[in-house]
């Protein structure tokens, strides 16, 4: 399962307490150590690393916390991926004439067993909303596997070398053209040449920005903006 950084935190916190004092801390003690200013987000944060079965705890004791036998350091667990810039799930959009490494200055952490196979990963952001009945929404984060060739239904990433644009959808060869279709009703396939589409990579995993996505409608409806549709 993913690790928020804040749960990074709260292992590391944990760990630490155990390698230094010799005892797992108090609730309050990982509010200080991981910059915290709630005990319930530490305590709602404790729940969930305790479904994922990185620790035990006993509710009734003020440091009932115990890393599982079988927990590594946080990091060990940890997959870094790079995040490379966005891609458009709607009308393709334009991205630089560069090696996308260059913008490969933030990145996403998942644990491993996500990813068993980490080779030729890295991450998108996704701007637009045709792929929303494939579970894929604006702001979510795309896992990516670099290829160059595709199967008919495969959600890809393509360039659209005319356009010089590119886009995020199900590919689907028809003999003389490249069908790239949206799942949302609401849109229109985009019908390309097969010598005007480069795949570049198709979708692994989807991980899903909730709490970014409701923050963006929150901020609309204050601005009196419109929501995006393409």
């Amino acid at each position: 399962m993913a690790l928020s950084s804040r749960q990074q935190n709260i292992l590391r916190a944990i760990r630490d307490s155990m390698e230094s004092v010799g005892y797992p801390p108090t609730v309050r003690e990982i509010c200080t150590a991981t910059g915290t200013t709630s005990t319930s987000v530490v305590n709602y944060n404790l729940k969930r690393l305790e479904e994922k079965g990185y620790l035990l705890r006993d509710p009734e004791t003020s440091r009932g916390i115990r890393l599982t036998e079988d927990n590594p350091p946080p990091d060990r667990l940890l997959l870094t991926i790079p995040l490379l810039g966005r891609i458009a799930a709607g009308a393709p959009l334009p991205i630089p004439d560069t090696d996308l490494a260059l913008f490969a200055e933030e990145s996403v952490s998942l644990t491993r067993d996500l990813l068993p196979d980490e080779r030729d990963i890295f991450a998108l952001e996704v701007r637009g909303t045709s792929m929303i009945d494939a579970l894929i929404n604006d702001g979510d984060i795309v896992i990516m596997r670099h290829q160059t060739v595709a199967e008919n239904g495969d959600l890809v990433a393509v360039w659209l070398r005319e356009e010089r644009e590119t886009t995020l959808k199900r590919f689907f060869h028809e003999g003389e053209r490249i069908r790239l279709q949206p799942a949302n009703p609401l849109m229109q396939p985009i019908y390309v040449d097969p010598d005007n589409a480069e795949v570049q990579g198709k979708v692994v995993l989807v991980i899903r920005q909730a709490e970014k996505s409701h923050r963006r409608v929150m901020d609309r409806e204050r601005s009196g903006s419109p929501a995006p549709g393409r």
